[in-house]
C-alpha cells in the first residue's frame, strides 16, 4: 500500500512538473511573438514614408490587422501609433499572447492531472484494499486461523473471488471441527479400552487370589485357573496393544515460536477482526484503554488463545456486551476478555480447561470441547498461563502474558 501511494505522488508531481514546464514554454513563445509584433510594426511605419495605406497587403504580416490614419476615436483592439512624414497612424495589431489560450492549455493540462488522481484513487480502493485484505486472509488461512469471516466485497474485479476463499475458510474450519471429532472419538476409545481393561485385570486378580488361599483342590481346578489366567492376561496384552497403537499418535500439534511482540500490534488485528462481526451481530465490543508494552510469545498463537476466548464470549454470552481489559500483575500482562451473561457453576469452572469438556450451557451449541484445553496449553509453552472467573452476570477468561 505505502508502495503504491509513493508510486501515486510520483505519478502527480511529474505531472505538475509537466503543467510548469507547459507554463514557461507558453510564455516564452508569448515572449517572442510580442517582438515580433513591434518589428512589423517598425517594418510598416518604415514603408509608410514611401508608401500608401492601401499598397501595404496585411497579408504579408503575421500580427498586423489594420493600418488607418489616428484619431481620438475607441477602438476594440490593440494598437501602437506611428508618425510618418507629420502624419499619425494607428497600426493595429493581433496580440498573440491571447490570455484565453493560457487558461485553455492550464484547464486542459489541470483536468488530466485530476483525471489521473481519480483513476489511481479508484484502483487504490477497488483493486490494492481488496487485493491486501486478500493477502492477510491468506496468512492467517495459513496461521490456521480460521475464525474470521471474509469481508464480502462487491468489487467486480475481486468479489467472486473473495466469495469463493471465504467458502475455502469454511470448508477448512469444518475440517478442522471434524479433525477435532475425530481426535476426541480416539481419546474416547483410549478412556474405553482403559476401562475395559480392568475386567480381564480384576479375574486375574481372584484368580491368583483363590490359588493363593488353596481354594481349588484338584489339580484340574488349578489348571482350569491358570488357563483363566493366561487368557485374562493375553486380553490385556490385547488393550494395551491397542492403547499404545493409539496413543503413538500425537493429539493435537501445538508448535510454538516464542518471542517477542507488541501488545498494541496484538490487539489491533483482534479489534480488527471482531469490530465488524460483533457490530452485525449488535454486541457492543470494547477495548479498554492500555499502555503498550513488550510481550514474550508467539504473536500468532497469543491472537488464536484471544480468538477463541472471543469467540466463546460469542457463543455462550448473552450477546449484550463483550469487554477486552487489562491488568498487571508482577512480571506479567494480563489479558482479559468478559462477556455478558449467565456465570458458570463450580463444578464447570474446576473443568472449563479439561480436554473435551463442555459445560451445562454448551447444550445445542456446536463445538468439540478443546478451545480452552488448546488455549492452556499455547499459553504454558509461552511460558504463561490461563484461567477464568464467574463474574456477576457475566464470565472472564483471562491469558496471563510474561512481558519481555
Amino acid at each position: 500500500m505505502s508502495r503504491f501511494r509513493k508510486s501515486v505522488a510520483l505519478i502527480i508531481s511529474l505531472e505538475i512538473l509537466l503543467v510548469l514546464l507547459s507554463n514557461i514554454l507558453i510564455f516564452r513563445s508569448l515572449r517572442s511573438d510580442n517582438k515580433l509584433y513591434r518589428v512589423e510594426a517598425k517594418q510598416i511605419a518604415l514603408r509608410l514614408q514611401n508608401e500608401n495605406t492601401e499598397d501595404i497587403n496585411l497579408n504579408d504580416y503575421k500580427t498586423i490587422i489594420r493600418i488607418e490614419p489616428y484619431d481620438d476615436s475607441a477602438v476594440n483592439y490593440d494598437y501602437i501609433v506611428a508618425e510618418c512624414d507629420g502624419v499619425l497612424y494607428r497600426i493595429g495589431y493581433k496580440d498573440s499572447g491571447n490570455a484565453k489560450t493560457v487558461v485553455t492549455v492550464n484547464i486542459c493540462l489541470a483536468l488530466m492531472v485530476i483525471s489521473t488522481f481519480c483513476v489511481l484513487i479508484y484502483i487504490d480502493r477497488k483493486v490494492i484494499k481488496p487485493f491486501n485484505s486478500m493477502t492477510d486472509m491468506t496468512l492467517d488461512l495459513a496461521k490456521g486461523n480460521l475464525t474470521k469471516p471474509v469481508r464480502e466485497e462487491k468489487s467486480r474485479f475481486f468479489g467472486k473471488f473473495l466469495w469463493g476463499m471465504d467458502m475455502l475458510r469454511e470448508n477448512l474450519e469444518d475440517s478442522k471441527r471434524k479433525e477435532l471429532e475425530y481426535q476426541k472419538e480416539k481419546k474416547t476409545l483410549v478412556l474405553s479400552l482403559s476401562h475395559d481393561i480392568k475386567t480381564p485385570l480384576s479375574a486375574i486378580e481372584l484368580y491368583t487370589k483363590a490359588l493363593k488361599d488353596g481354594v481349588y483342590g484338584s489339580e484340574e481346578k488349578k489348571k482350569e485357573a491358570l488357563e483363566g489366567i493366561l487368557k485374562n492376561a493375553e486380553e490385556i496384552k490385547r488393550y494395551a496393544g491397542e492403547i499404545s497403537k493409539i496413543s503413538r499418535e500425537d493429539f493435537i500439534d501445538l508448535n510454538v515460536n516464542t518471542g517477542e511482540a507488541y501488545l498494541d500490534d496484538v490487539m489491533r488485528k483482534i479489534e480488527a477482526y471482531y469490530k465488524d462481526k460483533l457490530s452485525v451481530l449488535h454486541t457492543e465490543f470494547k477495548v479498554e484503554e492500555h499502555s503498550n508494552c513488550l510481550l514474550k510469545c508467539d504473536p500468532d498463537r497469543l491472537i488464536e488463545v484471544i480468538q477463541n476466548f472471543m469467540e466463546n464470549a460469542v457463543k455462550y454470552g448473552d450477546g449484550r456486551s463483550i469487554r477486552i481489559s487489562f491488568e498487571d500483575e508482577e512480571d506479567c500482562r494480563l489479558i482479559c476478555v468478559t462477556n455478558s451473561g449467565l456465570a458458570l457453576d463450580q463444578t464447570d469452572m474446576q473443568n472449563i480447561f479439561d480436554s473435551f469438556y463442555r459445560g451445562k450451557n454448551a447444550e445445542g451449541i456446536q463445538g468439540s470441547g478443546l478451545g480452552l484445553y488448546i488455549c492452556k496449553h499455547l499459553m504454558q509453552k509461552m511460558d504463561g498461563d490461563v484461567y477464568a472467573e464467574a463474574e456477576e452476570g457475566g464470565f472472564k477468561a483471562v491469558a496471563v502474558v510474561k512481558m519481555a
